[in-house]
Formats: C-alpha cells, structure tokens, sequence
C-alpha cells in the first residue's frame, strides 16, 4: 500500500433544507485533518452530521461551501478509497464471492482474491452463497471483506458493527484491528458508541452542537493489552466526560499514537 499525504477538510458551510425548504445547518467554519495511517474515530450523537463528514470525506457529497484535500500517491495516482457502510449493502443477486470480485474490478486474480479475504475473515465457505442465506454478522464480514480487498489507502466505516449483538461486533472489532495492522491505510470511523472507538482508533474526535463543532479531540494512549481491558476502557471513556480543560490528552500529530491499536 502506497504512502497517502494527509486527508484535509475545510468546510465553511453545509446545509440541508427542512421540510419547509428553510437550511438548517450541519457545519459552519469546520476544519479537520487527517494524518496519513492514523486510525481516526468520529463520535458524537445521532444526527451531528457524522455520516455527512464521511461522505464528503469520500467525494461523494460535492454540496457544501469549502474543501476537501485528499493527497495523490507516489507517482501522482489518486488514492483507493473504501467504505464500509452500516448496512452491508451486498446485491442480493450475486453470490458473496462476486460481490467481494466486483469491488476489485478486471484483475485477473479477483476471483481467488476474493476467497482469500472471505478466508481472511472467517468466511472460507460462503463464497457460493447469496446475501440472503447469510446471519447479518456474516454479511459484516462480506462487506469487511469487500472493503478491504481494494488495498484502500483511505477507509471510510459508518457505524459498521451497530446493531450486532456483542459477542459477533467484538469479534468484528478485533477482526477490524488486525487487518488493520497489517493493511495500513487511513480509517476514518464513525461511531456513536465511545468504548467502541477507545478500543479501536488512534485518535478520537467528538462532534456536538448544531451546527456541529469539535467538542474533543484527544489521542488514545493506551496499550493494546488496556483496550481489551473494560476497566481501562471505562476510565479513559470518562477522561472524555471530564471538561476540556482538565483532560490529560492531545491531539496526536503523528500518524499513529503510542502504543495505540494499529
């Protein structure tokens, strides 16, 4: 996987219309930036505008005042991007197996690069099933799969393990750590669930207000053995509670934290 620069945001405004056609604002003068291969967790509570900042992070969301700075590879090529959304989003025509070959398009070796990463997160024999005969935790790792098998050099994951009952999203979130340890690449993960994000991101930034500011921007400095630790997990959840001005974390400028989760 390539070396991306940073991913930068400048969003002067973002506005969507009420029912009654009047804007209501999503963001005003809201800057973020992203280093390289940090592992970067967006909490905040429903409707702050995570998934919004996801989407214009991707490209996809071109209707907004401002900028969007996405570095160019070695060589000048455009970064892969992938996204993991809440939904697994599997087209229920196609097997599991081509719904992970059609991400990675013409190559050649798509077919047993798909069952390798359906391999790779403990789906060895689903390859010939459809959607529709898969539990949803096995449909997360489809689309894990699906979303990894690109090489992305930037991963965008919209509250991929909501709605999983614990047992399979803490499989999932370990299942997430590893490859992403291995991979590389930038992740950009949005959550609400904060013991979630401690226990996998880099850093965490969280959203409040509306229009939605930066409410907390800290670095997770916790070994990887604390973040399976609940009780650590618990006390750095509650060094985020405690007022901006008493908290003991920063911003981590480098691209990953010490001794954090990647």
């Amino acid at each position: 996987m390539a070396t991306m620069s940073d991913l930068k945001l400048a969003i002067r405004a973002k506005r969507y219309p009420r029912h009654d056609g009047s804007p209501v604002a999503v963001f005003d003068d809201f800057a973020l930036s992203v280093p390289a291969g940090q592992f970067l967790a967006i909490a905040g509570p429903s409707g702050c505008g995570k998934t919004t900042l996801l989407n214009i992070a991707a490209g996809l969301d071109l209707e907004f005042d401002g900028d969007r700075q996405l570095g160019r590879l070695a060589g000048g090529a455009a970064p892969a991007i992938g996204y993991m959304f809440q939904e697994p989003r599997l087209l229920p025509w196609r097997t599991v197996a081509h719904n992970v070959e059609l991400a990675m398009g013409a190559r050649d070796d798509a077919g047993a690069a798909a069952q390798a990463w359906l391999a790779r997160v403990g789906l060895p024999d689903a390859g010939p099933l459809y959607p529709r005969q898969l539990s949803l935790g096995m449909a997360r790792r489809a689309a894990l799969a699906r979303a990894f098998c690109v090489a992305p050099d930037l991963l965008l994951m919209d509250e991929p393990f909501a709605s999983l009952d614990e047992a399979t999203a803490d499989d999932l979130r370990q299942l997430l750590r590893e490859i992403a340890e291995r991979t590389g690449g930038t992740i950009l993960f949005v959550t609400h669930n904060v013991d979630e994000a401690v226990r996998l991101a880099d850093r965490i930034v969280m959203l409040a207000g509306q229009p939605a500011a930066v409410a907390r921007d800290v670095a997770v400095d916790l070994r990887p053995a604390d973040r399976q630790d609940p009780e650590m997990v618990r006390r750095f959840r509650d060094r985020l509670r405690e007022p901006a001005a008493s908290a003991a974390v920063e911003p981590e400028p480098a691209a990953r934290a010490v001794g954090g989760g990647r």
